[in-house]
């Protein structure tokens, strides 16, 4: 009898795996619609590697990931019902005297559609912003003397934190705040932050700093034992004591804030807020350190003096927009394609990694040929040069519709802004491409109707006019393979 099991052969064991695996992955990829594109590449992938196929599919598109995540987000709002309720008030409060105030019609449809896609979170009046454009070491040094006045809490998130000069300063400061009592929490992507040495992070934690890793590649890095890859938190956060926050594009590393890198400065795009607002940045940080170490701080301390009288509409009017694969809509997509598409007069963007889909592309395309004028501000040369050259295929498509591309050097661009008819705008730390659309956690910060919007959209021209106006029309065939060949293999980064 143990012959004959024995002598069964392995190779119709290992058919009949290949086989349950191609069938059980077109199932779920059927059962679960996704862009066409997308569910004709992985059914491909089962067919051509059935069983590794499957294993890259629930690695790197995580299909239960969302699930996780929101049902983690509704056991974290549970836990203090009564603060949720006086937020809400908080919130509604606020909608009510900013509907009172009005916006422009033009503005009134677009923020009703960021309200309701937000959680129905609205917009917040009485806010105070310093847009810090191209000013590195300027933000570096109001984010190190915002925490050095810490009094309670320092609460930091961050895609990329690495053990150089800047990194060092702050973990110092960071340590030597948690010896006088303040509370100090960092968390980290695991797979942004990757490089950062195990005996940096132990010394952080010896002296008293509490780190997360967020969605760690390792398991046994996070408390729920789960490996993941693809879904990555891009977040740039920071909040000081309930009251002051920093957030946009700059995460901790020389070339951020120093002139004296290889690369450095880069150009960014950070902010500095005070208001309401802040409370919105920190509920979003207190869920992320949730999911990440099941930690609950959501807790009347972090959120000091929540009135709810006074004047609330006078000042800068902002709306947080938290967005990631935690949600079924594609937010940051949304967003975007509508304010694009109800611009009446100019349309400014500025990315590092601009990899569009097809309605993005057609929506730039459409606005510019309605009149609108549309100018796109992107580095010459990048840290990505994939991404560089996909992008670079779309200029010909773009141009001919009357779309202003503009190439920065010798700096690198890393700002992310879009300014729409002057009236409002998003800072954060989304980039134009499919990872922050529909892969990464992002942050975003409208600003609306804002005098330094104004001033950002007037620093960005100047950067255009010492830019490079660039075209297609020059590609030769060595340019033209490289940008065919990245903008196939686009989807995978």
């Amino acid at each position: 009898m143990f012959a004959e099991i024995y002598s069964f052969p392995f190779s119709s064991i290992w058919a009949i795996l290949n086989v349950l695996g191609v069938v059980l992955g077109v199932v779920y990829i059927l059962l679960h619609p996704r862009e066409p594109r997308g569910m004709l590449a992985w059914i491909l992938t089962f067919l051509l590697l059935p069983i590794l196929g499957v294993v890259l599919f629930f690695l790197l598109s995580e299909p239960k990931r969302n699930r996780a995540r929101r049902r983690l987000a509704r056991q974290r709002r549970g836990l203090n019902p009564e603060l949720e309720q006086t937020l809400d008030s908080f919130r509604r409060i606020h909608a009510l005297e900013l509907k009172e105030r009005g916006f422009s019609p033009s503005l009134r449809k677009f923020v009703e559609l960021a309200t309701r896609i937000n959680d129905r979170r609205p917009p917040t009046g009485a806010n105070s912003v310093e847009i810090y454009h191209n000013r590195g070491a300027e933000s570096w040094q109001a984010l190190l003397d915002a925490v050095a006045e810490a009094t309670h809490h320092v609460h930091l998130e961050y895609f990329i934190f690495r053990a150089d000069t800047s990194g060092r300063e702050l973990a110092n400061l960071l340590m030597k705040k948690a010896e006088e009592g303040v509370s100090c929490r960092l968390l980290l992507d695991h797979l942004g932050s990757w490089d950062l040495p195990s005996s940096f992070v132990d010394r952080l934690r010896r002296a008293g700093v509490k780190v997360a890793w967020f969605m760690p590649v390792l398991p046994w890095k996070g408390p729920h034992w789960r490996v993941h890859f693809n879904f990555r938190n891009h977040r740039k956060i920071v909040v000081i004591d309930g009251q002051i926050t920093f957030t946009g594009s700059q995460n901790i590393a020389d070339e951020y804030f120093r002139a004296d890198t290889p690369s450095g400065p880069w150009i960014d795009t950070h902010l500095c807020l005070t208001g309401p607002a802040v409370y919105e940045l920190q509920e979003t940080f207190i869920e992320d350190w949730y999911c990440a170490t099941a930690e609950d701080i959501f807790a009347e301390q972090h959120f000091p003096s929540l009135g709810t009288t006074g004047e609330q509409t006078r000042g800068q009017i902002v709306q947080v927009i938290p967005s990631g694969p935690d949600s079924d809509t594609g937010i940051m997509h949304h967003l975007l394609l509508a304010a694009i598409s109800a611009a009446e007069f100019s349309v400014v963007i500025a990315t590092p990694y601009f990899v569009p889909d097809q309605a993005m592309v057609l929506t730039l395309e459409a606005a510019a040929l309605r009149g609108v004028r549309v100018r796109l501000l992107l580095p010459e040369k990048s840290d990505h040069r994939l991404a560089l050259w996909a992008g670079r295929s779309y200029y010909r498509q773009l141009t001919e519709s009357g779309v202003e591309v503009y190439e920065m050097s010798p700096a690198f661009l890393h700002s992310k802004v879009v300014a729409i008819d002057q009236l409002w705008g998003m800072v954060g730390s989304a980039n134009m491409d499919q990872r922050s659309f529909r892969l990464n956690f992002e942050i975003t910060t409208i600003l609306y109707e804002s005098t330094c919007l104004l001033k950002l959209e007037r620093c960005l021209a100047d950067l255009m006019d010492q830019a490079r106006h660039a075209t297609a029309s020059s590609c030769g065939i060595g340019q033209r393979l490289k940008m065919g060949v990245a903008r196939l293999v686009s989807p995978m980064y």
